[in-house]
C-alpha cells in the first residue's frame, strides 16, 4: 500500500458537484493499494499516519501529530498510485490491487484511523471519479510505501 499525507488547513471531497465529505484542519491521505497488499500493511500505515508527528509544537518544530492537535483525516482511495512509468509515456496501473482486494483494505485502512485518532475519518467514494480540493499547510507532504517502510 502506498500514500501521500498531506498536511491541510483544509480538504473536502466532492461528487457529481455536491461535496461528500471535509474537514478542517489536519491530514488529507491518498491511499492506493496494490496486488499483494495486505491487513498488516493497512495497520502498519495507519499507526504511522496517525502518529507521524508533522504538525508544529509551540516552537515551531514539527513535533506533533494529528492526534496531538486534535486534527482531522480525509482518506480518498486513489489507484493511480500504484502507477508503473518505467516504460514509455503512459503510465500502467497493472500493479493497481481489484476491488476485491482494494475496496476492504482501504476501507480497514480508513476504520483503523478512525480508532486510532479518536473520531471519524472522513473519506471518499472508492471508484468516483472525485474532485479534491486542499490547502496544503507548509506546504508539508510525505509519501510512504509499506513495502519499502522507510
Amino acid at each position: 500500500m502506498r500514500l501521500v499525507i498531506q498536511r491541510v488547513t483544509e480538504a473536502s471531497v466532492s461528487i457529481e458537484g455536491k461535496q461528500h465529505s471535509s474537514i478542517g484542519k489536519g491530514l488529507m491521505i491518498l491511499v492506493g493499494v496494490e496486488n499483494g497488499d495486505t491487513p498488516d500493511d493497512a495497520a502498519w500505515l495507519a499507526g504511522k499516519a496517525v502518529a507521524m508527528r508533522i504538525f508544529d509544537d509551540e516552537n515551531g518544530v514539527m513535533n506533533r501529530s494529528v492526534t496531538d492537535i486534535g486534527g482531522e483525516v480525509l482518506a480518498v482511495s486513489q489507484f493511480t498510485l500504484t502507477a508503473s512509468t518505467k516504460k514509455g509515456n503512459r503510465p500502467s496501473y497493472i500493479r493497481a490491487a481489484g476491488h476485491d482486494t482494494a475496496v476492504p483494505l482501504y476501507e480497514l485502512f480508513c476504520n483503523l484511523v478512525e480508532e486510532k485518532l479518536g473520531k471519524k475519518t472522513a473519506m471518499g467514494v472508492f471508484g468516483a471519479n472525485m474532485q479534491v480540493a486542499l490547502i496544503n499547510d507548509g506546504p508539508v507532504t510525505i509519501v510512504i510505501d509499506s513495502k519499502l517502510k522507510e
